[in-house]
């Protein structure tokens, strides 16, 4: 569950701590005093966006930090696969710093972007937003519903037939572009020919173009490389006065007197090394401008075997490897097209199965939709009649469709009648707001269990309510708080009366600025609250004691359950 809100320097906020609790939390306060805000902020943290405007007058950066109770294993699981670590005290630490064209996300310290943290808040949190009721209008989001409450072999079926689906699309894709008329044909089949003989002629060995280019540039340099040595082997030589005459010279001097003294005879080894390290080189120099003896044919040949692998790498390939692979796509579209009408027999007949795979799918996936329908239809109408929808009928059509997505041919459309003797109509056709409010909280109701989210956020659920339904609303909420964490802004002192932990959002004047703060209520101070949201100007006794009977009958339904 969600355990504390840190929010600075966010709008109107300078620095609020909240501290929530099991239950149903609720938030309340004067209109404009900043309820949103702070719902606002917690979805800031989640990876929604940042805008400049939201930043407090006068600062350079904002913050908002949420720290949530990781003990739901489903959190740990996805810690895991994010790679990053759980906390020893199963905390999650999820943090965000906000400044004009830059962002810093961390999860339990470590710095993460901005898709990993809503990744993870999909099993941490469920925030319902004021407007995200007139949803229901759209049958897509009918079908998501549906399709998020029907469990992990759904998930495997959908699976395959988005693959089938984009199978299928490839292979019809692939049949549009190599359909070729007699004239395409044969223009496809000569030009390939003519690249495939192109290469093959060339008789190409991988790697021999760096060989020849290695070879080649000595031949170029060969008249400077030549000069260099033979100077170089002069004047290190046993001719003349080269090196090689002086250090033979020189060793037979220290030879000659060696023996009269051990130290003597380690500077004639030291010498005669080096005499031998310089016969060696000689030899290798030699050795290497008997190699450097080019003819002029050898030179022409190289340089116009270069060419010809050079201009191949240019049209076909940028090393002799892409040259030697395209060669072989031209072989395999030569052996196509000399049998082409077979292979587009085959290509036809390869998406004739995909598409029969794919329908095959879509019935498996049609079928589980159906059985499931029927198993929410039941518990939403359960959670409508305990929303004050005292006649109503739900339904949840699944009808197949001709066109096949890669959500399979189904089209999903919940069905209600509000009154008795009516018949089933469209959602959108029928509901109002404060109605469509009250299916969605039903929904949230419903799919909670199934998804097993900690922590329900309601931004102002009660829409378009009052009177009983405002205490049908208020029973439901409390009763979905005994199985998750419920955070939920109001403006209905029956909803708000049945908070476990009730908290007042206030805006004030401190100097020039305007603060928005918050705090958590003791009992004396919510009745206060409620009586200000049954209407009363002053808190007289009379509005205190309307207060103080709502509250009890509050009281006496969470002791019920």
């Amino acid at each position: 569950m969600l355990q504390s809100l840190h929010v600075k320097n966010l709008s109107l906020m300078e620095e609020t701590e909240v501290e929530f609790g099991e239950g149903l939390n609720i938030l309340t306060g004067e209109t404009g005093a900043g309820k949103s805000l702070l719902i606002g902020s917690i979805s800031l943290a989640l990876g929604g966006k940042f805008e400049k405007e939201m930043l407090r007058k006068g600062a350079e950066s904002a913050l908002v930090e949420l720290v949530f109770s990781g003990e739901n294993p489903k959190v740990r699981e996805k810690l895991l696969e994010m790679e990053l670590e759980p906390q020893e005290d199963d905390l999650v630490i999820l943090s965000r710093k906000m400044q004009v064209g830059k962002n810093i996300c961390k999860i339990n310290g470590e710095t993460v972007t901005a898709r990993q943290v809503k990744e993870l808040a999909e099993v941490l949190i469920d925030i319902h937003g004021q407007h995200e009721h007139q949803s229901l209008l759209n049958k897509k989001k009918h079908m998501e519903i549906l399709d998020s409450y029907c469990g992990e072999e759904f998930d495997v079926i959908a699976c395959r037939v988005e693959q089938e689906y984009f199978a299928c699309r490839e292979l019809r894709q692939k049949l549009t572009e190599e359909t070729l008329d007699e004239e395409a044909k044969a223009r496809e089949q000569s030009l390939a020919e003519f690249e495939y003989k192109e290469i093959e002629e060339a008789n190409i060995v991988p790697g021999e173009d760096e060989r020849l280019e290695q070879r080649y540039r000595l031949m170029s340099n060969s008249r400077k490389i030549t000069g260099s040595l033979s100077e170089s082997y002069q004047l290190t030589g046993n001719e003349g006065e080269g090196a090689g005459s002086a250090l033979s010279r020189a060793l037979r001097a220290i030879r000659s007197v060696s023996s009269y003294d051990s130290r003597l005879e380690e500077l004639e080894g030291q010498l005669t090394e080096i005499d031998n390290l310089l016969a060696d080189y000689n030899r290798d120099v030699a050795g290497y401008l008997e190699d450097c003896e080019f003819d002029e044919r050898e030179f022409n040949e190289t340089e116009e075997r270069l060419n010809t692998l050079n201009r191949l790498k240019e049209k076909y390939g940028n090393t002799l490897e892409k040259v030697l692979e395209y060669k072989e796509s031209r072989s395999q579209l030569l052996e196509k097209l000399a049998d082409y009408d077979a292979y587009m027999s085959r290509l036809k007949d390869d998406l004739a199965e995909a598409e029969e795979r794919l329908r095959t799918a879509c019935e498996k996936l049609s079928a589980v939709r159906q059985k499931n329908a029927s198993g929410l239809e039941q518990q939403l109408k359960e959670a409508l009649i305990n929303l004050n929808f005292l006649s109503v009928e739900f339904e949840i059509a699944v009808r197949p469709e001709q066109t096949i997505t890669a959500k399979g041919y189904d089209e999903v459309e919940f069905m209600i009648s509000t009154n008795p003797g009516e018949p089933l109509k469209s959602l959108g056709q029928v509901a109002s707001g404060g109605e469509l409010s009250r299916v969605m909280l039903a929904i949230k109701t419903v799919l909670a269990e199934r998804d097993d989210i900690d922590t329900l956020i309601f931004d102002e659920i009660d829409a378009g309510i009052s009177g009983r339904t405002a205490w049908k609303v208020s029973e439901q909420l409390d009763t979905l708080g005994h199985a998750h964490q419920v955070i939920c802004i109001t403006h209905l002192p029956q909803i708000a009366a049945m908070a476990d932990r009730h908290f007042c959002i206030e805006k004030s004047n401190r100097g020039d600025n305007t603060i928005t703060d918050i705090h958590v209520m003791e009992e004396e101070e919510s009745l206060g609250e409620l009586a200000r949201l049954l209407g009363s100007d002053a808190l007289t006794e009379a509005a205190l004691s309307n207060a103080r009977e709502m509250r009890t009958q509050a009281l006496k339904h969470k002791e019920a359950e």
